[in-house]
């Protein structure tokens, strides 16, 4: 049970449990019902976090979680007007027995920095237990994949998850901090910006399986160059136990993923679509929005198997699940019921009906030139008008002209209507009209709002639209003007 006692003990290193429970007050005792960062998601019982980020520090927010019933909160200082009683532990200071009986929550625990103690908190109730961890990285795919592979082991054991996209120094630890002697396996996604900070997940997480999905120029810009996000990415295998207990399931159909099997001492599992791999697949069919259906083959072993994923590439997605789901145990049964669990695996890509019943396919939570393409290749997929509604796709650093070139050659072959977002998107544009696609089936607009009008005037029945953007252009508001148009092209 994670309690106000425990956090002391990890934050010491010093005190007994026995200490902080029984016969030391019961609040010490007392469950920790959630840890929240943000001071409006606090309840009764909840721990805060006070962390300062880019544009508000959670200082300025801990009267408020209070106010809402947070049982105590980890903080770098006691802003003024706040009324809790203070407990400094900052510079590894231990407090005495006396001091911790005579506090009345809300209580502040005053630490050097919040978040390195929230990773040291979690780190230590992590060892407390033995589930099977399985860690996920990769430039795409990956939090697809996570949703995917925790269907597939829940189908036997008791699954704790990453929930949303909780994939970084903040959010593993929360993950964490979540974890029960029930749980049996947990699934964990880990995406980095630059060198060390996967490393840094995995000395908190433990992991004991490793899948990394593919490489690519997602977060070039701060990476710097491409032999740096492979260094990066490669620290998850590196980090796992030695074989037989450790397993690294690695995309064989990528150089830089399967290259990454000399760095690892556990047993290497490769997945794709050549026969060279462990488990592979063929004769890949979509069939549109109702999903995909191909050939699984494994040893001596074939399945037909069908599944609700959307668009071809998203073999690779059931191809990952499958191999954890076979590295676990599991039969064929669990497994092909896992993946045809309805809901969790489709995540990003979510399907909404815009004016005239036409179909809108919202990608809008981020894009990279590769899942940008995958995106346009399930629209090819699709019947009817196809509009592809394309954003800017940031971070790209020294591939940002080409990977937008190279998204804009795809669209004119897909595309009857392309229409683009921003001012990077503007190559999208350039790169589609260079290889032959007609100057009247492109718009160049600056801003969502200039879309949003544009396309409430254009999209109609039988229309198929896809809108994909980096996070950063919110293209989520075109998505929800397009389902509420009342307009319909004349």
């Amino acid at each position: 049970m994670l309690t106000l006692g425990v956090f002391l003990e990890a934050l010491t290193a010093h005190l007994s449990p026995s200490l902080l429970g029984e016969g030391r007050g019961e609040r010490w005792a007392q469950p920790i019902t959630e840890i929240v960062i943000d001071s409006r998601q606090a309840t009764t019982g909840a721990l805060f976090v006070a962390l300062r980020g880019e544009n508000a520090d959670g200082h300025d927010f801990i009267g408020d979680a209070f106010g809402r019933g947070a049982f105590a909160a980890l903080m770098a200082r006691l802003p003024e007007g706040v009324a809790c009683a203070p407990l400094d532990l900052r510079g590894g200071a231990v407090p005495t027995m006396d001091e911790i009986e005579h506090l009345t929550p809300p209580v502040g625990l005053i630490v050097d920095d919040p978040l390195l103690a929230l990773q040291k908190v979690a780190a230590f109730w992590r060892a407390r237990f033995n589930p099977r961890v399985i860690g996920i990285t990769g430039s795409v795919g990956k939090t697809t994949t996570k949703e995917l592979v925790a269907a597939v082991l829940a189908q036997r054991y008791r699954t704790l998850k990453s929930e949303a996209s909780q994939n970084n120094e903040i959010g593993l630890p929360l993950t964490l901090l979540r974890l029960t002697p029930a749980d049996q396996r947990v699934v964990l996604e880990m995406g980095m910006y630059d060198v060390g900070e996967i490393a840094q997940l995995a000395a908190i997480a433990k992991p004991h399986v490793g899948v990394v999905t593919n490489i690519g120029p997602v977060h070039l810009e701060r990476a710097r160059t491409m032999e740096r996000i492979v260094r990066a990415k490669t620290e998850l295998v590196q980090a796992l136990p030695p074989a037989p207990e450790g397993v690294a399931i690695l995309n064989y159909d990528d150089e830089r993923v399967r290259g990454m099997a000399a760095a690892t001492q556990a047993h290497v599992f490769f997945y794709g679509l050549d026969p060279s791999a462990d488990l592979w697949a063929d004769d890949i069919e979509s069939e549109g929005l109702e999903g995909i259906h191909f050939q699984l083959h494994f040893r001596q072993e074939t399945l037909h198997v069908r599944v609700p994923l959307l668009g071809r590439h998203s073999v690779h997605t059931a191809l990952r699940a499958v191999a954890v789901g076979l590295v676990e145990g599991l039969s064929w049964e669990e497994i092909v019921e896992g993946l045809q669990a309805s809901g969790p695996a489709q995540v990003r890509l979510m399907v909404a009906t815009g004016p005239g019943g036409a179909i809108i396919l919202d990608d809008t939570y981020n894009a990279s030139p590769a899942s940008t393409i995958a995106a346009l290749n399930l629209l090819a997929e699709l019947d009817g008008r196809r509009i592809a509604v394309l954003g800017d796709m940031l971070e790209l650093g020294a591939y940002e002209q080409e990977g937008h070139q190279l998204v804009g050659r795809r669209a004119r072959d897909v595309a009857q209507v392309l229409v683009t977002v921003g001012p990077r998107a503007r190559m999208i544009a350039d790169a589609a009209l260079e290889v032959g696609m007609s100057p009247d089936q492109v718009r160049v607009l600056n801003e969502v709002e200039a879309a949003i009008d544009l396309l409430c005037d254009l999209v109609g029945t039988g229309d198929v639209v896809l809108i994909k953007g980096s996070r950063a252009l919110h293209m989520e508001r075109i998505v929800a003007a397009l389902t509420n148009c009342e307009q319909s092209p004349s």
